[in-house]
């Protein structure tokens, strides 16, 4: 195992990095994420003008 040429070892560190970082993107941007409705509430200001 110690006898690997250095550019192997550079091929599976980049074959390896490259299936984590596909792998996060994808767990990123295909998990929807929903917006509670509960804690969304609708602020009504009533202009009473008196002059």
């Amino acid at each position: 195992m110690y006898q690997m040429a250095p550019l192997n070892w550079t091929s599976l560190f980049i074959y390896f990095m490259s299936i984590y970082l596909i792998f996060n993107t994808l767990n990123f941007f295909l998990i929807t994420q929903q917006p509670s409705f509960k804690s969304i509430k609708k602020m009504n200001f009533s202009t009473n003008w008196k002059w």
